[in-house]
């Protein structure tokens, strides 16, 4: 009997497929100060002007306008209106209001004297500069009328969002909650950091570098490590987690051998399993588990990596509802010439040096253990399906890893 191999699944394909199982996250009001880095779900609409009141723009005095024409003049000093004060008395005639930046302007008063104009008095002020009417005084509503749409839903809030929502009152915004991720690493092989190696035992480091990449992408990520090979053991330690995670998401027991837990654990348990064609990280899964979101990727390091770079980071931040969920990308010209194997896109680790006229270097060989490779490189090298040699000084596209 002949068996026919099933088609590789495209690289885009596979991309559509882990995004359209993780869906869109639900909107929550949250606390402002949580929601750094976070997708504004709906438009924000001013519940007040900015500034809300009439308010002076220095430290000095406020005065009618009139009233300093002819300087230098000497005043009284009425009233000291320190910032916060809520009882301003109305501004007299020929009387000067001491007066700190921010506070409420005093009715009456069109004009702010700074204080660096006068002699600084407390009881009486000599006023040595003429100031016409509007000099240093912020109007209300100058920066922000009341009604106003000023953020518009999708936008990400960074620090001077935040501040401009705290300025006028929000104490919690709708924004796309973050995704949560439970994070396997499987592999009876695996140690933690600090214990003694016995032969034929590694140092785990995948669980740690995709947990990781989930939060640095803006996700919550719970980190379940060193579940052995055996798929009662794999269960038990999954099952408890599944009500409150999003996403499950393995590293390695995806391939064709024995003892490969992931694939023996879901298979026919709503995970597929194929073959994407790409290097490295040819073979992947997804699916659902009980109703849960599942990703598994392969189990060597830079396999593991640049699949979630290609897979799981877009989709998490599409989850949040970031329009743009690509990483930066650019043209560069290549060092040195490489191969790759036809029919797949290869990803390349590079060093790019945008400084020394655009040139991509690769880091390493393509061998998807070379872990100390991609921790130097700043890029991924984006290699076509259709191309299998690229020349030095050959044009490529390069995805940025920062």
């Amino acid at each position: 009997m002949v068996v026919v191999p099933k088609p590789l699944t495209s690289v885009a394909e596979h991309q559509a497929t882990v995004s359209g199982l993780v869906g869109l996250m639900p909107v929550r009001a949250t606390p402002i100060a949580e929601c750094l880095g976070l997708v504004l779900a709906e438009d924000l609409v001013a519940p007040i002007p900015l500034p809300p009141f009439d308010n002076s723009a220095m430290d000095g005095y406020a005065v009618r306008a009139a009233d300093v024409v002819a300087v230098p003049v000497v005043l009284p000093v009425a009233q000291d209106i320190p910032a916060g004060k809520t009882d301003v008395a109305p501004l007299e005639a020929g009387t000067a209001h001491r007066i700190m930046t921010g506070a409420p302007l005093p009715a009456g008063s069109d004009a702010v004297v700074q204080v660096e104009h006068t002699d600084g008095g407390t009881d009486l002020v000599e006023l040595r500069f003429s100031v016409p009417a509007g000099t240093n005084v912020r109007r209300a509503a100058d920066d922000v009328a009341l009604g106003a749409t000023v953020l518009r839903a999708g936008r990400v809030l960074g620090p001077a969002q935040l501040a401009l929502a705290g300025a006028l009152g929000f104490g919690e915004l709708p924004v796309r909650r973050r995704p949560r991720v439970l994070v396997l690493s499987t592999g009876s092989e695996l140690v933690g950091p600090g214990e003694p190696l016995l032969p034929g035992q590694i140092y785990e480091s995948n669980g740690l570098m995709l947990a990781a990449g989930v939060r640095e992408a803006g996700g919550e990520a719970e980190l379940l490590r060193f579940v052995p090979d055996d798929v009662e053991a794999f269960h038990a330690a999954i099952e408890p987690h599944l009500a409150d995670v999003d996403l499950v998401l393995t590293s390695g027991g995806v391939s064709a051998g024995a003892y490969e837990v992931v694939k023996d654990a879901f298979t026919g348990r709503g995970v597929e399993f194929l073959k994407v064609a790409m290097q490295p990280g040819g073979p992947q899964g997804a699916g659902r588990y009980q109703g849960v979101a599942v990703a598994t990727l392969p189990g060597n390091p830079v396999s593991a990596q640049v699949s979630f770079e290609v897979f799981v980071r877009p989709a998490l931040l599409a989850s949040m509802g970031f329009a743009v969920v690509e990483r930066r990308s650019a043209r560069a010209r290549i060092s040195t010439s490489i191969t790759s194997p036809a029919g797949r896109t290869q990803f390349r680790r590079g060093a790019y040096d945008a400084e020394s006229g655009e040139v991509v270097t690769p880091v390493g060989g393509p061998g998807s253990h070379l872990l100390s490779a991609l921790a130097i490189a700043n890029c991924l090298i984006e290699v076509p399906e259709a191309t299998t040699e690229l020349a030095a000084g050959d044009l490529v596209t390069i995805r940025y890893l920062d």
